[in-house]
């Protein structure tokens, strides 16, 4: 399937796999990169060193296309920023913060660049700094989400700006990558899927956990102090919620997520930790690896 970003980053088919702090590893982005996707090194939850490690890793395990994830908001983004520039991976996509101030850097370094924005004024602030494509992330996503749906947001932006857009939010299978294109979208990111592949670091009980659960399963924790993420309800988030929505002070809410998304998907404790996942659960039924996935994504 040819689409406008295949050919920017010269790929099989149009997906590029979401960024996954902690778990999204070398191994895990040569897998989706040799299955014909893209695959992405998530630096969220480490730093600039095991970023570079996992760079020269993924040279060693494929020779096909790859990014870096970069989140805006980790204290140490410059450093894992200058390791970037200095390894040049083929593209980067940054989350949770303003990449305007980059763009040009990577630019200049022959480095794809592909922010995640939630709205079409963002949408239209990184096209004019810059950026050769973007991803649109609606609210069905797991983990850190904005205020509107996927498909809101491919009728807000696909039509308004002139790069290449990639739809991401709830979007798990092979219809919702066709419904995504159908809209205009030159492709899809999606996280979801790649957590339940066997490449997939995260832990064996979050993998189990999230193929147990149906559409029902997901709950946003944090809406009300402007940090919402959506993760899959448990007793962690039970505990949360009657928090956020009681009448007790909000700061007893400060800094309770810390470290809870490592504790479910790299210690397994699924319970007292969080799973960060997405609302189209009941298509993720199987431990798959990422060949058999891309396969069934477009093969059927």
């Amino acid at each position: 399937m040819k689409t406008k970003i295949t050919e920017l980053l010269k790929i099989e088919y149009p997906v590029i796999q979401g960024g996954l702090a902690n778990i999204s590893d070398a191994r895990l982005a040569a897998a989706v990169s040799n299955a014909g996707g893209a695959g992405i090194v998530g630096a969220g939850g480490h730093d600039a060193d095991w970023v570079e490690e996992q760079i020269n890793l993924v040279r060693e395990y494929t020779d096909k296309t790859f990014g870096v994830n970069i989140v805006l908001m980790a204290e140490d983004k410059d450093e894992i920023i200058d390791v970037v520039c200095r390894k040049k991976p083929d593209f980067v996509t940054f989350g949770a913060g303003n990449p305007v101030p980059y763009i040009k850097r990577l630019k200049e370094l022959g480095i794809i660049v592909i922010p995640v924005v939630p709205n079409l004024r963002l949408a239209k602030r990184i096209e004019d700094a810059g950026a050769d494509a973007l991803v649109i992330e609606g609210m069905e996503a797991g983990g850190h989400i904005g205020q509107q749906t996927t498909m809101a947001l491919m009728t807000n932006v696909i039509e308004n700006v002139n790069i290449p857009v990639l739809a991401a939010g709830g979007i798990s299978d092979g219809r919702g990558i066709r419904a995504a294109i159908a809209m205009g979208a030159a492709g899809v990111q999606m996280g979801s899927r790649f957590v339940v592949s066997e490449e997939c670091p995260a832990h064996i009980n979050a993998k189990k956990r999230i193929i147990e659960s149906t559409d029902t399963d997901s709950v946003v924790i944090g809406h009300t102090i402007g940090h919402s993420v959506r993760s899959l309800k448990n007793k962690f988030t039970e505990e949360y919620l009657a928090i956020e929505y009681s009448d007790q002070p909000r700061k007893l809410l400060k800094g309770r997520m810390k470290g809870m998304y490592a504790k479910a998907v790299i210690d397994g404790d699924v319970d007292n930790g969080y799973i960060q996942i997405g609302q189209s659960l009941d298509v993720l039924n199987e431990i798959l690896p990422c060949s058999e996935i891309m396969k069934r994504l477009f093969h059927g």
